[in-house]
């Protein structure tokens, strides 16, 4: 089978294995205490030139999202997302299961703009409402797209007249920085806290939460330990990061993974198969015939988007740090012959 499902099925890079087998047998306190979360963290805040940012390291995407958010608002304050976004339709709920209103804006791309923003918060606003408090933006998008270093300077600029806090969701941080243009700098800069996920880019698990602002600095690893959020084994999530940022392999896994999905989006150009958003990152929605995709099944791996009008459905094929221009081969050519 070809595995075009996610980025997150095989289990880690060799080098964040070998680091792992190398530091095995050392004896650390627990927590994220030990130096290697201490060096990993450092290491975080010298990429973002923030040396004033606090540096959490999680163990997953939903399990950061919903204690960022619960340590950020007070309980009466909501998060503005686009519909799409992870906390709105991929975490069961976790964020309104702490008692914090979503509130789902639509949007075609994937993406919250400041126009979208100024109309959410144009009220009435005030001690009868749900009170807007923070702007939450997934890097890439779930639909693939990307906030360019632009894009994030004038949300960010928004969100500070506005009031609002700034939280983006990096699970794909690496491609989009890559598919973007956009460096670590930008991020500290325009957000008051975001995340660079590891989960999906090389790590066997693991996303750093980097907290630009110092007000939602203090209490936050009281709140990781309420959220079941604090690894007892916690130097396994430093060594990893430490190992993929020391030297640039996180950005080179991620280009890797953009360069294939770029490849494969050529392809399915060539074969007049129409894509469902542009193909910016390392995710790619082609439409395809409803008879082609369950031919389709029997040979390759995937997620179904959503289903289309006229006997089509949109599926998703994601590229990861493993994708082999063979994989992407293999596959256009089982779709010779499925376009619209």
């Amino acid at each position: 089978m070809l595995y075009f499902r996610n980025d997150y099925g095989s289990g880690a890079h060799p080098a964040v294995l070998e680091a792992l087998c190398a530091t095995n047998d050392v004896l650390t306190p627990g927590y994220g205490t030990d130096p290697y979360c201490h060096q990993a963290a450092e290491t975080v805040r010298t990429l973002c030139q923030s040396p004033q940012a606090a540096v959490h390291f999680l163990a997953g995407g939903t399990q950061v999202n919903k204690t960022a958010i619960y340590a950020f608002l007070r309980p009466y304050e909501a998060a503005i997302s686009a519909g799409s976004g992870h906390i709105c339709v991929h975490e069961a709920g976790a964020v309104e299961q702490d008692g914090h209103k979503i509130i789902a804006l639509p949007s075609h791309d994937g993406k919250l703009t400041p126009g979208m923003l100024r109309a959410a918060m144009a009220g009435p606003l005030n001690e009868h409402t749900v009170l807007p408090r923070l702007a939450y933006i997934s890097n890439t998008t779930e639909l693939g797209t990307v906030y360019s270093g632009e894009e994030l300077r004038n949300l960010g600029a928004c969100c500070r007249e506005l009031g609002l806090y700034l939280y983006c969701d990096g699970a794909r941080l690496g491609s989009a920085m890559d598919a973007g243009g956009s460096c670590f700098p930008d991020y500290a800069a325009a957000c008051d806290a975001f995340t660079i996920g590891g989960t999906k880019n090389g790590l066997l698990f693991g996303e750093a939460l980097v907290i630009v602002n110092p007000a939602l600095q203090p209490g936050f690893r009281n709140c990781m330990k309420q959220q079941g959020a604090m690894l007892a084994k916690g130097r396994l999530l430093g060594v990893q990061f430490q190992t993929v940022l020391q030297d640039g392999l996180y950005l080179r896994l991620a280009s890797h993974a953009n360069a294939q999905a770029g490849r494969l989006a050529a392809g399915l150009a060539e074969l007049g198969i129409p894509l469902l958003a542009p193909a910016e990152s390392n995710q790619v929605f082609p439409i395809l015939p409803d008879a082609a995709v369950e031919r389709l099944r029997k040979s390759a791996a995937f997620e179904v988007e959503r289903k289309m009008d006229g006997g089509h459905t949109c599926i998703r094929f994601v590229t990861a740090w493993h994708t082999t221009p063979e994989d992407v081969d293999a596959l256009l050519a089982l779709l010779k012959g499925t376009g619209a």
